[in-house]
């Protein structure tokens, strides 16, 4: 049986104000904001997206249960940069840092993460992995 190697296409973040998070989204990370018929918004990012639920949309019951509320996301997104420019960038836009530049591994190995929230308080993180590094394996993680 051939192996399959599945990938993230979207996930799913709520939010307590529209126009502030899709501000949020756009201008500090660069989101594409991608408008449905039915008002509902998501941000985009490439060829993965985050799908957003908020106030006044009623999303029926094909929803995580308990469903994801304001504030209940954890995310780390990728920063094509350096570690300076994602500083810079947090800086410009006002965005308060909570821990950071530190080491961390994600899903290419090891890179340098900056953590910070969104204006729901979902935790985000930008990682920067080393320009033409290898994907390695976390020391821990089995071979």
């Amino acid at each position: 049986m051939a192996e399959i190697k599945v990938r993230l296409d979207h996930c799913v973040i709520a939010v307590s104000d529209w126009e502030r998070s899709t501000n949020f989204y756009r201008d500090v990370l660069g989101a594409e904001v991608v408008d449905h018929p039915d008002g509902r918004v998501a941000y985009r990012f490439g060829d993965q997206q985050l799908n957003v639920h908020g106030p006044g949309l009623d999303i029926g019951t094909l929803v995580a249960s308990p469903p994801v509320v304001p504030g209940g996301s954890d995310l780390c997104f990728v920063w094509p940069g350096t570690v300076e420019e994602a500083m810079a960038r947090l800086r410009h836009h006002r965005v308060p840092v909570e821990q950071g530049p530190v080491v961390r591994w994600g899903g290419r190995g090891q890179g340098t993460s900056i953590y910070f929230r969104d204006p729901d308080g979902s935790l985000l993180e930008l990682i920067v992995y080393a320009p033409n590094a290898a994907a390695r394996t976390h020391p821990a993680a089995p071979a």
